[in-house]
């Protein structure tokens, strides 16, 4: 069926203006001009993340994300983000399983200054023992307070632990506990000189600035900085799973809960498009099934089907996790019963043409309020490119969803919801006399 005017993609995604360069030293450049505001989002993506890591170094890549901002040899710690924000600047980073992201939103005037800085960070970080105990220390509080004195952190950590059985997926983007402490800085200095030079280095610069000369400024700070060459890629596959693997968390909690890890695909395959809409059917709101199946009763606390959709899908095959929260005095084996029992229904009888109607509707709107951020813009073409080498990918998004349909939707359900394809991790509440006769949770 021919979609309708108001449907045409072409209507509600206009089209983002990329300029790419590609610098001497290997830097990749993407600039998206757009001189609406005077503002600028600068944009930083190392292609390393967790998936980069070795057993015994896990959480190196987020440690060494907070060392970034530990100063110079000219600057002191921190005051690389008081000096942006005292021009207006918003600063923040993040790291992921495939890459580590540095970003700056400020005036437009202030471009070249956010250059210069992020310059000065990469070839001149101040890596010493007083800033890495520091830093080690701080990420270490976080990881108790995120997984272990979170209500589920340690579950989801187990899911992906049993879910992934050769691929680095397998360990949390924080790291283990055991190598954190375990960390010295020669393993940083090593990390610091195999990853963060500009040849595997992607500079996103949206917003109100013209691309010659944004390229100017960005080889003027950091096309001189020398580069010994992009990584060898990191080909990792996980096997394919072959039968459902099980695991009990024991822990003091409230509630009775259940994870199921379902192995999917990677932003760079063509399924990720009809398994997020999917992923909206069963759990987007209190329309979807779930909510009407099990939350609205009083069934369940929480019943969530979840993938991170693009630019978040992680590079390799990813999982498609589903929460059931059991609500009090019901009991979880039977939850899990008819959460697979909903599943088996919508493997046999698809979904309906107004579900998908709907899916589509809500991340068209979702996707809409992202487009008109330079911020979410420059994250899309960024990402797009170290995962899929397709920045230009963007501009298809939402033209990629539409396309998607009931057929598509019943095949990925099929294909990847299946008992053998799963992990499933519940969570057992225990007293805390019990909690603490089984160890110290790490």
């Amino acid at each position: 069926m021919a979609l309708s005017k108001s449907l045409d993609p072409a209507a509600w995604q206009p089209e983002i203006e990329i300029v790419p360069y590609r610098l001497d030293n290997g830097l990749n450049l993407f600039v998206l001009p757009d001189p609406r505001v005077p503002m600028v989002s600068l944009q930083l993506h190392y292609h390393v993340g967790s998936r980069h890591e070795l057993q015994g170094i896990t959480g190196i890549s987020h440690l060494f994300e907070h060392l970034m901002f530990r100063g110079s040899e000219t600057l002191g710690p921190e005051e690389f983000s008081r000096i942006l924000q005292a021009k207006g600047g918003e600063i923040n980073a993040f790291t992921t399983r495939d890459h580590t992201s540095y970003f700056e939103n400020l005036p437009a005037e202030h471009l070249e200054l956010g250059l210069k800085l992020e310059a000065d960070r990469l070839a001149n970080l101040k890596l010493n023992e007083e800033n890495f105990q520091t830093e080690r220390q701080v990420v270490i509080s976080e990881r108790k307070l995120r997984s272990v004195d979170s209500p589920f952190g340690l579950v989801l950590e187990q899911l992906f632990a049993a879910a992934y059985s050769q691929h680095p997926y397998q360990w949390p983007v924080i790291g283990w506990d055991q190598d954190l402490k375990r960390l010295g800085l020669r393993e940083c200095l090593s990390y610091y000189q195999t990853y963060y030079h500009p040849g595997n280095l992607t500079v996103v610069i949206a917003g109100d600035v013209k691309p010659d000369a944004a390229r100017d400024l960005v080889d003027r700070h950091l096309g001189q900085i020398p580069s010994p060459g992009a990584p060898l890629p990191l080909k990792v596959k996980e096997p394919p799973q072959r039968g459902e693997r099980r695991a009990v968390l024991k822990k003091v909690a409230q509630v009775e809960a259940l994870f199921a890890g379902f192995h999917i695909v990677g932003m760079d395959h063509p399924d990720i498009y009809p398994l997020s809409l999917l992923s909206i059917v069963l759990s987007g709101g209190k329309a979807s099934r779930f909510y009407q199946e099990f939350v609205r009763p009083g069934r369940a606390v929480e019943m969530e089907a979840e993938i991170a959709p693009p630019p978040w899908t992680s590079e390799d095959a990813d999982l498609m996790v589903m929460t059931a929260i059991a609500a009090p005095g019901q009991p979880l084996p039977q939850l899990e019963e008819d959460l697979w029992a909903a599943l088996a229904r919508l493997q046999q009888d698809g979904v309906q043409p107004e579900e998908l109607a709907r899916a589509k509707k809500l991340l068209r709107a979702q996707a809409a309020r992202g487009l008109a951020q330079n911020f979410f813009r420059a994250l899309l073409v960024g990402l797009f490119h170290l995962k899929t080498g397709d920045a230009g990918r963007v501009n298809q998004l939402l033209k990629l969803y539409e396309a998607v349909t009931l057929e598509d939707i019943h095949r990925v359900a099929r294909q990847y919801l299946r008992e053998d394809n799963r992990t499933v991790v519940t969570l057992k509440p225990v007293s805390a006399q019990e909690s603490e006769a089984l160890g110290p949770m790490v």
